[in-house]
């Protein structure tokens, strides 16, 4: 009898059902993705999918019972999606899945427009945790929203179609950069220095060069806009690619804003699929990589506002259903990579390609912002992934003291619910261009589908 431990890698033991099972989810996620680059257009696209499924828009004034499904969509920003099962709250209490569906990002500046030696910018303040020079020299595409002054809100999105035009941030060429190379990579690159390119031409008939009001006439003509509308806009930077198969094997998918819509994927795809008797809950989230702050943010009270709602409807009390209920916070992890093998401990880091990952605690160095979830929930999580074959394994976000992450785990585990952290390992994480393994994406669509039975 063999006594041991060791992980299982999806692709050597799947037959060719699974095989082909996992390839063709894959193929959803990737338009799920491509139609879906900021939390405006993810829940857009959500709400949509749902709709198809018999879901109807909820607010406080709907009274809840047994067998409906409804959303809430807050803001535009974050969603709600709750069925209401047949089974009692009070014993059973809620299955909660959250994944947020923000990512790192450039967001222009109020007054963002300027003119500079006959070239047009627009400044930018970085969203999240990102490697400022990962962003210059590729081709950016602007997404958001604009509220015009007579109040009257457009959606902007150019740069993602093959006509369109595609924006950029220049880098300084080898040939000068000596003492530029010199410098320390977190120095070496300014936040100020992210201005990105949006035109060259002048406007026709002006006594002199005027870059600036050539591209202000464009964003009349477009999208009504004046110079002012800016105060009133959210609008993001965002790379210009699509979701692409990686690989001879296309057994990776390369793309923007895997973390984390490669958890929200599958947890929007379980709770519409899955046959279940439970009270299942499912959020995308907004500011996650802010902190989860503000009111799209986990950190707002409208889950327990929602959580009393439905609670007071049926006739039981939140606290013991909040007690009863469980929730897996669907965020990615690390993945080990050989590259930087240095910055690992091999043998508590998830692998790509060894099925969805479990992170127990998160936090930095001595699990300063974690919520460390308990051996009891853990178990019983352990025993309900082997009772429906879904392969899994655990990891760190790395070396105890390099540095460290945290997640919404937390904001639902201070409610007194049971939590952890269970998502996809991402090689890249907070790049531009990310990488996921096929095979912990369809794992993690069974870990959710597995939880909410």
């Amino acid at each position: 009898m063999d006594l041991t431990y060791s992980r299982t890698n999806v692709f050597e033991t799947a037959d060719a059902e699974k095989l082909s099972k996992i390839l063709a989810y894959a193929e959803g996620y990737k338009d799920f993705l491509n139609h879906g680059k900021t939390e405006r257009e993810t829940v857009e696209e959500t709400v949509a999918m749902v709709e198809k499924e018999g879901y109807k828009p909820f607010d406080f004034s709907t009274k809840l019972q047994a067998g409906d499904k409804v959303y809430y969509n807050n803001r535009g920003k974050g969603l709600f999606l709750l069925r209401v099962g047949s089974k009692n709250l009070a014993e059973n209490g809620i299955r909660i899945m959250v994944a947020h569906v923000d990512s790192p990002r450039l967001d222009l500046k109020q007054v963002p427009l300027y003119e500079e030696s006959d070239i047009a910018y627009l400044k930018t303040h970085y969203y999240g945790g990102i490697k400022k020079y990962q962003w210059l020299t590729i081709p950016l595409s602007l997404h958001g929203v604009v509220v015009l002054k007579n109040g009257e809100k457009v959606k902007i999105c150019i740069g993602e179609e093959e006509n369109e035009p595609v924006f950029y941030i220049s880098d300084l060429l080898p040939h000068l950069s000596q003492d530029l190379v010199k410098e320390p990579v977190a120095t070496a690159f300014k936040a100020e220095n992210l201005n990105v390119i949006v035109g060259s031409m002048a406007l026709a008939g002006e006594e002199k060069k005027n870059v600036k009001k050539k591209v202000l006439a464009f964003l009349h003509e477009k999208y009504g806009m004046e110079e002012e509308d800016f105060l009133s806009s959210e609008i993001e930077v965002v790379p210009a690619y699509k979701a692409r198969d990686v690989g001879f094997d296309r057994s990776f998918v390369a793309s923007y804003g895997h973390d984390d819509r490669v958890c929200a994927y599958p947890e929007i795809t379980a709770s519409l699929h899955t046959e279940t008797e439970q009270t299942v809950l499912t959020i995308l989230a907004d500011k996650e990589e802010i902190g989860s702050e503000g009111n799209s943010g986990m950190q707002c009270f409208l889950i327990q506002d929602i959580l009393d709602k439905l609670c007071a409807d049926l006739g039981v009390s939140s606290a013991l259903v909040r007690s009863k209920s469980m929730c897996l916070s669907a965020d990615v992890t690390s993945a080990f990579d050989p590259n930087f093998s240095e910055a690992f401990e091999r043998n508590n880091v998830s692998y790509a390609g060894s099925g969805v990952a479990m992170t127990k605690f998160t936090g930095a160095r001595g699990k300063s912002g974690s919520n460390d979830a308990s051996a009891e929930y853990v178990g019983y999580l352990r025993k309900i992934f082997a009772e429906e074959n879904v392969v899994w394994q655990t990891g760190e976000l790395g070396r105890v003291d390099l540095g460290g992450g945290g997640t919404v785990a937390m904001f639902l585990a201070n409610r007194n619910i049971d939590t952890v952290d269970v998502g996809v390992p991402v090689l890249s994480m907070h790049a531009p261009y990310e990488l996921i393994s096929k095979a912990d994406l369809y794992e993690a669509y069974k870990a959710f589908s597995a939880f909410i039975k």
